[in-house]
């Protein structure tokens, strides 16, 4: 099978395309032919960023191939997604039994990789911020895939205000497109009224001003692999606090709540009041092109690799 292989840190140049056997599932594991590959940044970061090349792993969507002992609620031949925590980057990927959702009928592959991480982790972020019906909501990387699921839940949830906060100005049609009632630009010196949550996809840099746009009494939900510090003075003068948010956690301790958000995900997408975003599809092989599109913050949605 085809797979791209991380060969050392620097850059998007160090992805390569390889031979390499189809992986057997163990115990609890089911073998996916891919159709839709979903690029994140913190698979992206740990390119450009790590120490050791290793697997890259991320969302996929397709065909179960085979399944590993002990699983009997999915069979081959039905169409799953989920996170793949080895070689993702490949014809065929495995999943944790846990993690593979069904994708229901006439939900094409990019649109299922799209929505099951992004949607979860959006609104996982989001029930953490604890809003209550008429407080406003702020979205840092607003036109991302995460960003824009989030900002339809901010708005389904009854938010007074929905405000996006993006790195440009070209991103400004479309998160008002996809739901925001505001935008504001990273480098504003001030980002507009107070907000009562942030969901901050960011990280680094960007806590600062995130947490100065919290109004009295506000809550900043940090969901981000970007890292960063937080000046503990601008919380204790807003009476503010800070929520970390990591969606491995709830799938690990929380199924029931894991496996109640999936369906809900899949009704709202049915119903229309939740739409993915893809914004650019590549061949396999051009995995280093999907990075730079990720690195540059060009995306309006998802990028996702494609398998015929």
């Amino acid at each position: 099978m085809r797979r791209v292989r991380h060969e050392v840190n620097g850059g998007p140049e160090v992805l390569f395309t390889e031979e390499a056997p189809a992986p057997v599932p163990g115990p609890d594991e089911v073998l996916v032919r891919t159709e839709a590959i979903g690029v994140t940044l913190p698979v992206v970061r740990k390119v450009r960023e790590g120490t050791e090349p290793g697997p890259l792993g991320g969302e996929v969507a397709g065909t179960v191939a085979a399944v590993g002992e002990g699983v009997t609620d999915v069979v081959v031949g039905d169409r799953v997604s989920g996170l793949c925590f080895s070689h993702a980057y490949a014809e065929l990927a495995l999943l944790q039994r846990s993690l593979a959702s069904r994708i229901p009928d006439r939900v094409s592959a990019a649109d299922a990789v799209a929505l099951v991480r992004s949607g979860l982790v959006a609104r996982g972020a989001y029930e953490a911020g604890l809003p209550r019906p008429g407080e406003s909501v702020m979205v840092t990387a607003a036109a991302s895939a995460v960003g824009t699921l989030a900002l339809q839940y901010a708005k389904a949830g009854g938010a007074s205000r929905v405000v996006a906060a993006v790195s440009s100005a070209e991103k400004r049609e479309f998160v008002r497109a996809v739901g925001a009632d505001e935008v504001v630009l990273y480098g504003d010196e001030r980002w507009g009224d107070p907000v009562d949550v942030v969901l901050d996809g960011v990280g680094g840099e960007l806590l600062g001003p995130a947490v100065r746009a919290l109004s009295p009494g506000g809550r900043l939900v940090a969901f981000s692999s970007g890292g960063g510090s937080i000046d503990a003075y601008e919380l204790l003068v807003r009476g503010a606090s800070v929520i970390g948010f990591q969606m491995a956690a709830v799938a690990r301790n929380e199924p029931a709540l894991y496996a109640r958000w999936l369906d809900d995900l899949w009704e709202r997408h049915t119903d229309g009041t939740l739409r993915a975003h893809v914004s650019a599809a590549f061949p396999l092989e051009d995995a280093a092109r999907a990075h730079e599109i990720i690195e540059a913050r060009r995306n309006l949605g998802k990028v996702v690799l494609v398998v015929p």
